[in-house]
């Protein structure tokens, strides 16, 4: 490699590393705790708890349990049911409107066999949401989202600049040494690039399905504008509903659609992933990988019939698949426990980063490149 694309590919990892450091640190510390969310949330939070069945436990009657959740709360219309991937568990979302601003809304579990109502939920907060806010949008919404997009996609080019700079200096060493006989910056620099090239792939991973994640409501809006209307074509012109229909008959009809698939969500008409006439009720496989899949159905909401029911999009699928890797939530704990360390490790190569660059910004460029190679540097060409 010449002297001029050297400098010109260590200029690019310097700045992407640097510009991108802090706020790469805050998602590695904020998304350690995500990792184990589920067991923190069961082990601090109050988590319903399903009783085992009985010969005298009733059957679960969706317009009953819809009645009981709106009576709870008067004034307020049903949005969403959703149900626990791994738990006889589910919940109504109820709010003022069928638009309400993102945290003005009511969880009410209830037991998915027999209709069982729990103790309502209380309002998203605590450390676990602070940590999830600022993991995923800093608190700023969409924004939030692109900018911490920005910030991953500054992480992949750090690490592929990273790479073309330090390989031809590593290949004069055993692979991930660590020369402790020198001076403590040339061990720390030896550390810093023998943790990332050991890391890099999953940090690869972790960093594309982070971008992946980002784009999350820019992907919900494009599956609005495309598939979603395409599904709903025939009722565009129709006058919105009076009155809802069995929303049994539509549980009824999806599960018969999809008689080996299990629900994740049924959205209620009028609300952001449904239209103003369907119950869009969305099904998840029942494999490690399908149950990450949602496939969705439109039922009537008057009449209970299915109107429509295809795949997700390739660009919508590429997210659901994105969001458990991101975490390491696909094999259990064994991986995420795995996850926690390279974030650990990750958490190490950014500080060593900075370390190094806050003791030298102030070299010359040649005389920083010169401290890679203990034998002097010697490029092919000057030019």
């Amino acid at each position: 490699m010449t002297r001029r694309a050297l400098r010109a590919w260590y200029l690019v990892h310097k700045w992407t590393s640097l510009i991108a450091t802090v706020f790469l640190l805050l998602l590695c510390l904020t998304g350690l705790p995500l990792i184990f969310h589920e067991e923190i949330e069961h082990y601090v939070g109050d988590h319903p708890e399903a009783r085992p069945l009985t010969a005298q436990s009733p059957r679960i009657d969706y317009d009953d349990v819809l009645a009981r959740a709106l009576a709870a709360r008067p004034g307020e219309v049903a949005r969403f049911l959703f149900f626990e991937k791994d738990e006889p568990l589910g919940a109504v979302l109820t709010a003022p409107t069928l638009l309400p601003p993102p945290d003005d809304g009511h969880v009410q579990p209830f037991d998915a066999r027999t209709g069982e109502f729990f103790d309502p939920l209380p309002p998203p907060g605590g450390f676990m949401n602070l940590m999830l806010r600022l993991h995923t949008d800093l608190f700023i919404g969409l924004p939030g989202y692109l900018f911490l997009g920005f910030m991953g996609l500054l992480l992949v080019v750090a690490l592929v600049s990273g790479v073309v700079v330090y390989t031809p200096f590593m290949r004069k060493l055993d692979f991930a040494t660590v020369r402790t006989g020198r001076s403590q910056r040339l061990k720390w620099l030896d550390l810093h690039n023998a943790l990332g090239i050991v890391t890099l792939a999953w940090v690869l991973v972790v960093g594309v399905t982070g971008v992946i994640n980002t784009l999350a409501l820019p992907i919900l809006y494009l599956w609005q504008g495309d598939q979603l209307a395409e599904m709903t074509a025939p009722y565009r012109d129709l006058a919105p509903l009076e009155r809802l229909g069995s929303l049994q008959a539509a549980v009824d009809t999806a599960q018969r659609a999809a008689p080996d698939m299990h629900m994740s969500l049924i959205a209620f008409p009028g609300t952001p992933f449904s239209s103003r006439h369907h119950f869009a009720v969305f099904m998840r496989g029942n494999t490690p990988l399908t149950e990450r899949l949602l496939k969705p159905a439109l039922i009537d909401a008057q009449t209970g019939e299915l109107t429509d029911m295809r795949e997700m999009p390739l660009y919508v699928k590429t997210l659901f698949l994105s969001q458990p890797l991101h975490f390491g939530d696909y094999g259990g704990m064994p991986l995420k426990i795995i996850w926690a360390l390279l974030d650990l490790v990750s958490i190490v190569i950014l500080g060593s980063g900075l370390y190094l660059w806050l003791g030298r910004r102030g070299a010359p460029l040649d005389k920083r490149l010169a401290e890679l190679d203990s034998g002097g540097l010697r490029p092919e060409s000057e030019s």
